[in-house]
């Protein structure tokens, strides 16, 4: 698995190194990068956004089914699968794209991190360096025995010097652009959930525990994230215009209203 695993950074690496030979630059060659992944997984992408307006439109069935159903479990799970099938919804869909990227991402972060790229910046983000260790580095933290950087010592060195952060070069690019992510995640989450108020949660919490994880992200990675949650956000914006009209059209529901099953036993 090491072996599959060495390979395959390789790999990217490779892939990176041609489009720096045409470029010149890694942040372009990131950004090609980006956007050949994403034309790659533009069907999964596509498919996703499709079947999450869809689920939008069959809540107010799924609601009927519930009610009618709430003391038949199997069948309550049978006309749901069913009403899934008719308007062609897979509730694992939206898991897919980011399950293909997971690896990509991975490998990304593992080779910029390994990678000697002399201190690159593109506009401002360096490639092979985290927001943290930025941070660090400008407020004289000093790094951990296995070279990372502690981000309570980073919080703590704010505190006692914060005068450092006036050395703006060694981190303002990094976190602008996690900044940007964030803002992209919190779009992304708005868009999915739209006025869901079981989404009002998420929405809130993800861009925070995005902007956490960002943190210790090098540059490379985070400019791979933000510009493919960029593509991702336009992608979705024109899925959801494009299907308005039928989100539009209020699905037909039982005439009926739901009737408990003890009841008609009684009656019978």
């Amino acid at each position: 698995m090491g072996a599959i695993w060495n390979g395959a950074s390789e790999l990217l690496l490779a892939i990176l190194e041609f489009f720096y030979g045409i470029t010149h630059s890694y942040g372009l060659a990131i950004i090609l990068l980006t956007i050949a992944v994403r034309i790659a997984l533009y069907p999964l992408n596509q498919k996703q956004m499709l079947s999450m307006q869809h689920m939008q439109k069959i809540q107010p069935m799924l609601k009927v089914i519930q009610e009618k159903y709430a003391n038949d479990k199997e069948k309550m799970n049978q006309e749901t699968m069913r009403l899934y099938k008719e308007y062609k919804v897979n509730p694992a869909a939206g898991c897919l794209p980011l399950i293909v990227q997971l690896p990509i991402l991975i490998l990304l972060f593992n080779v910029l991190r390994t990678y000697d790229f002399a201190d690159t910046s593109f506009f401002g983000v360096l490639l092979g360096s985290s927001t943290t260790a930025g941070l660090a580095k400008a407020l004289g933290v000093a790094a951990a025995a296995n070279g990372e950087y502690s981000i309570m010592a980073v919080l703590s060195a704010v505190l006692t010097n914060p005068a450092g952060l006036s050395h703006v070069s060694f981190y303002l690019g990094n976190l602008i652009l996690l900044i940007g992510i964030s803002v992209l995640t919190w779009a992304q989450q708005k868009l999915s959930g739209g006025n869901n108020p079981q989404m009002a949660m998420m929405n809130t919490i993800m861009p925070f525990f995005m902007a956490f994880i960002c943190l210790s992200m090098p540059g490379g990675v985070m400019l791979y994230w933000g510009l493919s949650s960029l593509i991702g956000v336009g992608q979705q914006y024109f899925v959801m215009k494009k299907t308005s009209e039928q989100l539009a059209v209020k699905p037909t529901l039982h005439k009926n209203k739901p009737v408990n099953t003890a009841d008609e036993d009684d009656e019978d």
